[in-house]
């Protein structure tokens, strides 16, 4: 697990994700963030970059915007490979209540078999966790996830 900022830092910024502004910050974060990281990550392979549920709230999806600026010669974003079939919004929800009410996630085929998965913020754990799970399911691994802050710092 990488997380590129403190969630106190980018806090105010995270809170746009669904608003017209909240396009141009996305975008510029990840340009200060995830298109850094894919500039100079190095592998034999190339991997796939997929973004948690890339739904689009509103106009865009806040995931996909992370996951399109982490392209690279060995990372090739895959969009709308894992969306989550609950749609319930976890934002300032328990760890309890996350789990009695798990993402179910519904996989695409991709060619990989070896991936990256981006978010933009891991509070406690179990989107990511649940994410990583689908995937093994699925016969692919994940070598490493992304996000842009950790609320638990």
């Amino acid at each position: 697990m990488l997380s590129f900022y403190r969630y106190a830092q980018i806090k105010e910024l995270l809170h746009t994700k669904h608003t017209d502004l909240g396009y141009h910050i996305y975008t510029i974060l990840a340009r200060n963030s995830f298109a850094k990281f894919a500039q100079k990550f190095t592998y034999e392979r190339e991997i796939a970059v997929l973004g948690i549920d890339e739904r689009p709230k509103g106009l865009y999806s806040h995931t996909a915007i992370l996951a399109k600026h982490c392209k690279s010669h060995r990372l090739a974003p895959q969009h709308t490979r894992l969306i989550a079939k609950n749609e319930i919004s976890y934002s300032g929800r328990s760890k309890a209540f996350r789990l009695q009410n798990p993402r179910d996630f519904r996989l695409k085929f991709f060619p990989h078999k070896e991936c990256i998965l981006v978010d933009d913020l891991i509070t406690t754990g179990t989107t990511i966790s649940e994410a990583v799970t689908a995937l093994a399911q699925a016969g692919k691994e994940t070598i490493l996830c992304l996000t842009l802050a950790d609320a638990g710092d």
